[in-house]
């Protein structure tokens, strides 16, 4: 059996393509814990993840976790669950979507834009596979995560390679850098701040929250704290806004080792307890609003907030498909593939490697 997967059929007339794969973190394909359970045990089962020890962390895994967590989690995840689905992938869909068809009016028939999910559906190999199949031997992997983390970009990279591994004829392959302080990503972010005060007011206090990351992978390297300071500072700078007029904290914390601080909960409290009247919360580390933004922040944060004596609580969507944020990932994007597109360099490059393609076949033909 061949370690390699099977190619897709070549065709000497069918010109490559670039292909163009955005991808986020992922979410169960229902929200029942018996769909929850797989989707949790790929992602708690990534090294990348959680950096137990693997014998430790298998027995705390199968033996608790697995148990208790999907049942919980599914329940959450029913809270949030819209029509079509998961909230992270209909957003994310969107966004392909919509980037397609910008970027598609400019570089006809030269990109293939399509998504996929870290863990759960659709995975990062059956995408790759789809894009192979329409003949895209150039690849840009988008990671949609702003600031950088091992646990999240590192990890889609990981899948990525372990597909290529697996690839016989590999696609020159590009990733997109974290885009944490460059200016399309920014000024999205701020134009969704705006647009909301424009239409609910202003608020007293503007609380940027991010997800969390263990305290320990600050001490060992991982950039994700400085990245998200930055981004807050930046949204800050261009909201004109003072120090005193916003806090940056962090989310999603999990077990019982100490994780990047302040915690968002914690701020919460003494925002609320500190009289304010209207708190406006916004989630500048998601591009899409999912589990973590719309149960834990806008529901439970909610709670939370009025609970310890808070007044208004204004929750502002993510990024989702705003029409800054759609046309500054397509600049980001566009900006990537500049090496591969420039001066119809890609064009003129396929069009020789045809012509050369119909001469050796015309000569191998002439040889018969």
């Amino acid at each position: 059996m061949s370690r390699y997967l099977p190619e897709p059929e070549f065709a000497h007339r069918n010109p490559s393509k670039i292909g163009v794969l955005l991808v986020n973190l992922g979410s169960p394909d229902a929200p029942t814990a018996k769909a929850v359970r797989p989707y949790l045990k790929q992602f708690l089962s990534d090294p990348r993840v959680v950096e137990i020890p693997r014998p430790i962390w298998w027995l705390i895994l199968n033996g608790i976790i697995l148990n208790i967590r999907p049942a919980k989690s599914a329940a959450k995840y029913a809270s949030i669950w819209q029509k079509e689905g998961s909230p992270l992938r209909v957003w994310t869909e969107r966004q392909a979507q919509l980037v397609k068809g910008l970027l598609g009016e400019r570089h006809r028939g030269q990109l293939v834009v399509d998504y996929a999910m870290r863990y759960g559906n659709p995975s990062i190999a059956s995408q790759i596979q789809a894009l192979k199949a329409q003949n895209c031997q150039h690849l840009l992997v988008v990671p949609l995560y702003p600031q950088y983390a091992a646990s999240t970009t590192a990890s889609v990279f990981d899948e990525v390679s372990r597909v290529l591994q697996q690839t016989r004829f590999m696609p020159t392959l590009k990733m997109l850098a974290p885009f944490y302080d460059e200016a399309a990503y920014i000024n999205a972010l701020a134009q969704r701040v705006r647009e909301h005060w424009q239409q609910n007011g202003r608020g007293e206090h503007l609380l940027m929250s991010f997800h969390g990351v263990p305290r320990y992978t600050l001490d060992k390297g991982d950039p994700y704290f400085c990245h998200a300071q930055k981004t807050g500072r930046l949204l800050a700078e261009a909201l004109q806004l003072d120090k005193t007029q916003y806090t940056i904290a962090f989310q999603s914390r999990f077990g019982k080792a100490e994780w990047l601080k302040p915690y968002t909960t914690d701020e919460l409290t003494r925002l609320a307890k500190a009289q304010t009247g209207k708190l406006d919360v916004i989630c500048p580390g998601f591009v899409a609003d999912c589990l973590e933004t719309l149960e834990e922040i806008a529901m439970e944060g909610k709670a939370d907030f009025l609970q310890h004596g808070g007044g208004e609580y204004r929750f502002i969507p993510c990024l989702n498909d705003h029409p800054a944020w759609i046309s500054g990932l397509s600049e980001l994007i566009e900006r990537e593939l500049t090496s591969w597109l420039t001066n119809g360099h890609f064009a003129k490059n396929e069009k020789n490697a045809l012509e050369q393609r119909d001469r050796l076949s015309k000569d191998l033909f002439l040889q018969k």
